[in-house]
């Protein structure tokens, strides 16, 4: 068996759904994905520490 995707509007979709069912059972299988979900990007933030006149020991930095 073979898969293939198709996306519709919702104004044709009960006739398409009509055509498959039309279709003998023994060879399609149908599956309904009813993605409805809307997809919004995550935004990120950055840390942002000021480390001007701060020494760096790196001795102590060896230590741990």
């Amino acid at each position: 068996m073979r898969s293939l995707r198709v996306e519709v509007s919702d104004t044709i979709f009960e006739r398409v759904i009509a055509f498959f069912n039309k279709l003998p059972k023994r060879d399609i299988k149908l599956a309904i994905d009813e993605n409805d979900k809307i997809y919004t990007p995550k935004q990120l933030s950055s840390l942002s520490i000021k480390t001007k006149g701060f020494k760096f020991n790196r001795e102590e930095a060896n230590e741990r």
